[in-house]
């Protein structure tokens, strides 16, 4: 079983920097946004839709054109794609009868450059 924290757990210790404490404080977000962007990276948490993503940097595609790629059912393509969309990780359009799917915006891609990277990089 887990340990339970409380108020009580907290460190009781003086502070021993109050400046630094004090700046850094004032620059924190709010906790609002660091809770959206933890939201953010739980999306990265799928291996799919980390494979979708990868995929869709080269290039907008429709389900099926992702499910071909990543050997995969255009249902369970379409789920993942759904909370992608949810999570405004990508946007799509249609022409036709036809839905492509691409990346939201730039920000999308260069995190997940920025995540590759840094698992790429030797110890």
């Amino acid at each position: 079983m887990a340990a339970r924290y409380d108020i009580m757990d907290r460190c009781d210790c003086p502070v021993l920097h109050e400046e630094v404490v004090e700046k850094v404080k004032k620059r924190l977000p709010d906790d609002r946004l660091l809770f959206d962007l933890a939201e953010f990276f739980k999306v990265f948490g799928d291996s799919t839709r980390v494979r979708i993503i990868s995929a869709l940097q080269h290039s907008e595609l429709c389900v099926c054109d992702i499910g071909v790629l990543l050997g995969m059912s255009k249902s369970a393509i379409s789920h993942q794609l759904r909370i992608l969309r949810q999570s405004r990780l990508v946007k799509n359009r249609r022409e036709g009868k036809v839905i492509f799917y691409s990346l939201d915006d730039r920000h999308i891609a260069a995190v997940f450059k920025q995540g590759l990277a840094h698992v790429s990089e030797e110890a």
